[in-house]
């Protein structure tokens, strides 16, 4: 069922793209349409169904991403799902205060996220701090992470100038020429589209720059029903897919063959305030269909995560929490940004929900692994041995799988405990063992202080870098 709608979808789109056709605001964008035999008038482009799937027939299915430690090293595409971190601005706290976010917690954020070996992809702009002028905040993240994971990193979307900076800090502190640079991926990019059918000057860099590099950049729309798209949410995903496919064309015209990640953040709108739910089930449909659409393309997918529109750490983040991510994970999306620690909107994170989502990304991992059926596992002769109204608490057989089979909780609940802090005492000493766990990456000396200098070449204080690295 879901493969015959993706198709009605599919076709949909098509129309539209003939029809109505993408704005495109960049020039260099507009020249690359156009050489390649793109109809343009004014700033809208428009695409033929031959013209869609021919260029995106020419982005990977699948590739490797190269990490800092190999052991961290992924697999981006196919059916391998990574898990990637949440992309806010303020912190909240656990009586549900916001307040600004500081260097300090984005380093507590990556620890933690580097912590956690079931969370792949680290970096990026997790929240904002203060601290950091806001033009410079893409480099200066990008030092914090370099200096701090050994994880597959990512960037959000920037100008040319920011973008190039990004790339040439990480093929640094990778120690890759140019040439070795665009032979292996190792950052990702993410840029967003406009809805509606709309790609910014900015967000068009971006893409540009990454595949310029031979790096892959997620493009996504963050469409919302009822405002920025139709009120039906297969009208909104119907826009998104025009919207991430066209700006797919754009990138595969100006480097044919260079990764790309087909991204979506749509959901609906709340018409009752005009703002954003992300933790509905509708935006769990929107992820569910961007991965059924991408696999329909060839292309890997993104989408996001254990989401959540509470104001506090409450029982809604949880329940939405669980839904999203379940919905992410079931349809195999490839990347699922957001995985651990939105709330609000993307407005902002809660340090006690980064640690409930990682149980929720156990718990659904442990359901979606299903259970072995074998000898082993079904041991008819220790069945037999232990008879009726037996035991099998001190038998060899449990001691052997009661490691491998039931899911080890962290911090939930179970049997006699009565203590109704219980919770949240557990949260606090699971985060306090994955902190003390973290050990620094040992950078040699020589690129760190080539790193510095690269930094400090955009204006970046020393006072400020040193408190980054």
């Amino acid at each position: 069922m879901s493969e015959a709608k993706a198709r009605k979808i599919h076709e949909a789109s098509m129309r539209i793209l003939k029809n109505t056709g993408m704005k495109f605001v960049h020039p260099d964008a507009l020249r690359i349409l156009k050489d390649n035999g793109i109809r343009v008038e004014g700033q809208v482009a428009f695409f033929e169904e031959d013209q869609i799937l021919k260029w995106v027939g020419k982005a990977p299915a699948e590739f490797g991403m190269k990490a800092a430690n190999k052991a961290n090293d992924l697999t981006i595409g196919g059916d391998h799902v990574v898990n990637g971190v949440t992309i806010v601005t303020k912190v909240m706290e656990r009586d549900g205060t916001e307040r600004v976010a500081t260097i300090d917690d984005y380093l507590k954020l990556l620890k933690l996220y580097e912590g956690n070996p079931k969370i792949g992809i680290n970096g990026g702009l997790t929240v904002e701090p203060e601290e950091i002028p806001v033009l410079s905040k893409h480099l200066v993240l990008n030092l914090i992470s370099l200096c701090h994971s050994e994880k597959v990193l990512y960037t959000a979307g920037g100008n040319n100038e920011q973008m190039e900076a990004v790339i040439k800090l990480t093929r640094t502190r990778l120690g890759l020429t140019e040439e070795e640079l665009r032979e292996r991926q190792v950052i990702i990019g993410l840029s967003n589209t406009n809805s509606a059918l709309m790609l910014d000057s900015e967000m068009t860099e971006t893409i540009l720059t990454f595949a310029k590099h031979n790096q892959p950049v997620i493009i996504a729309s963050a469409a919302m029903s009822g405002s920025t798209a139709p009120v039906t949410i297969a009208g909104a995903i119907t826009l998104t897919n025009a919207e991430v496919l066209s700006a797919i064309v754009l990138a595969q015209m100006f480097a044919p063959g260079a990764p790309v990640i087909y991204g979506s953040q749509s959901t609906v709108s709340d018409l009752r305030t005009g703002g954003i739910a992300i933790g509905a089930p509708e935006s769990a449909l929107c992820s569910k269909y961007c991965a059924e659409l991408a696999k329909h393309y060839g292309v890997p997918c993104r989408a996001g995560g254990a989401l959540t529109d509470a104001k506090a750490f409450d029982p809604q983040a949880a329940y939405e929490g669980m839904l999203t991510y379940y919905a992410n994970a079931s349809s195999k999306v490839n990347v699922i940004l957001h995985s651990a620690g939105v709330m609000n909107g993307y407005l902002s994170m809660s340090f006690d929900k980064v640690i409930m989502d990682f149980e929720i990304i156990d718990y659904v991992d442990r359901y979606l692994k299903d259970i072995d059926v074998n000898e082993d596992t079904i041991p008819e002769d220790l069945i037999q041995k232990v008879g009726h109204a037996g035991s099998y608490l001190v038998e060899k057989h449990t001691r052997k799988f009661c490691r491998i089979d039931p899911l080890m909780t962290h911090i939930s609940a179970r049997g006699t405990e009565s203590d109704p802090q219980s919770f949240y005492k557990k949260i606090d000493k699971r985060m306090e063992q994955l902190l003390e766990a973290y050990k620094k990456p040992v950078i040699p000396e020589v690129i760190l202080s080539e790193m510095k200098k690269i930094v400090s070449s955009y204006g970046i204080s020393d006072e400020l870098i040193e408190k980054c690295i």
